[in-house]
């Protein structure tokens, strides 16, 4: 009996320690998370509330959470105009930060990752080295089926190694895990180690520096393409200036801001650019569709597209990729497709058009 009753004992005891040690950690993550919002989310000169139910905080410019980053601790601010001393700033959520932590152990920009498929089109080192790379897209909303699921579309500049590379993105995806829904936003991203234990989405960390005063990372897109019919596209580039070696983000003929130099360990210039979709889904599911859903067919009223695609060389000259210049690559053919077209008029300059349907598309 007494024997027994020692045991009753000692497992209601070791049960009691597991849940207080349980609880600890639940505790010390919420903390991990209120010191993380505590860092992002700056005190507002002005809050505006948008009709989708998320908050964007007009920030004192040199209060920004970029410069949080103890790479840029003596940043001197690089502007291209005067401001008007705030920056609009996407406010972040608990539920943004526990979010963003599933949707960044599977990352869509890494390759050889099971469930991610690709459409591109590249240029290597052999034309480089590369400042600079423009283009002119389409923006569509394509249909998700869970909220596990990624579909991108986006330019981009690298540096070194795969395993090791420095790059920058940006262009626009449908990303539930990240925002919550299932619209399309503008975005970017960057890693100076291939998204080992650098880097982020728009401003989930220290890093980018917002300049414009109007337009934003993790902006939805409140009007999309239709195939068949009206085509909504604006210009995205990320070039380096020559002076600073920070790298600029340009869209719609707005600077958004820069990723100032010192959060590179290897991007004085990029032996890499490239333009086209990604998709993700976890392994053994159906893949969502890229782009419009539809495969490039030459017309530009269908598939997704990239117009006026240009490098820029150490000149920051702007130059065209003759028809043997491009590398296309789909992992899945079956799925999804990707053609470079070259210079095609000067309505569209040099082109390219990816996407596809998506389906079982294997891992």
């Amino acid at each position: 009996m007494i024997n027994t009753l020692l045991l009753v004992m000692c497992l209601v005891t070791s049960g009691a320690r597991h849940k207080v040690h349980g609880t600890q950690n639940v505790l010390q993550e919420d903390l991990e998370l209120e010191r993380q919002l505590e860092l992002l989310n700056k005190p507002p000169i002005k809050s505006i509330h948008t009709n989708l139910g998320y908050i964007v905080d007009c920030i004192d410019i040199n209060k920004q959470p970029a410069f949080d980053h103890p790479l840029l601790k003596n940043h001197k601010l690089q502007k291209d105009q005067c401001p008007t001393g705030t920056v609009p700033i996407r406010r972040t959520t608990k539920d943004d930060l526990i979010r963003e932590k599933s949707f960044l152990n599977y990352h869509i920009m890494t390759q050889d990752i099971p469930g991610v498929h690709i459409a591109e089109v590249s240029l290597s080192s052999l034309y480089g080295p590369y400042y600079g790379v423009i283009g002119s897209n389409n923006v569509f909303n394509p249909r998700v089926s869970r909220k596990d699921q990624v579909s991108s579309s986006h330019l981009w500049v690298q540096n070194g190694p795969v395993e090791a590379a420095n790059k920058i993105a940006a262009g626009w995806h449908v990303a539930p895990q990240l925002y919550g829904d299932d619209k399309t936003y503008i975005y970017s991203a960057w890693t100076s180690d291939n998204f080992e234990r650098t880097g982020c989405y728009n401003i989930r960390c220290s890093g980018f520096v917002q300049i414009s005063k109007v337009n934003y990372l993790g902006t939805h897109v409140n009007n999309y393409s239709t195939y068949g019919g009206t085509q909504l596209e604006f210009i995205i580039s990320i070039t380096q200036d020559p002076v600073t070696k920070n790298w600029w983000l340009n869209m719609a003929n707005i600077n958004i801001g820069y990723f100032p130099a010192a959060l590179f360990s290897n991007m004085t210039s990029a032996d890499q650019v490239g333009w086209g979709g990604r998709t993700r889904t976890p392994p053994n599911t159906p893949s969502p569709p890229m782009g419009s859903g539809h495969f490039p067919d030459h017309t530009f009223h269908h598939a997704c597209y990239f117009t006026f695609v240009s490098f820029q060389n150490e000149a920051t000259r702007n130059y065209g990729i003759g028809p043997h210049g491009a590398q296309t690559f789909s992992d899945r053919s079956d799925c999804f497709g990707v053609r470079y077209l070259g210079y095609i008029a000067e309505e569209v300059g040099y082109s390219l058009q990816f996407g596809g349907p998506g389906g079982s598309c294997g891992n």
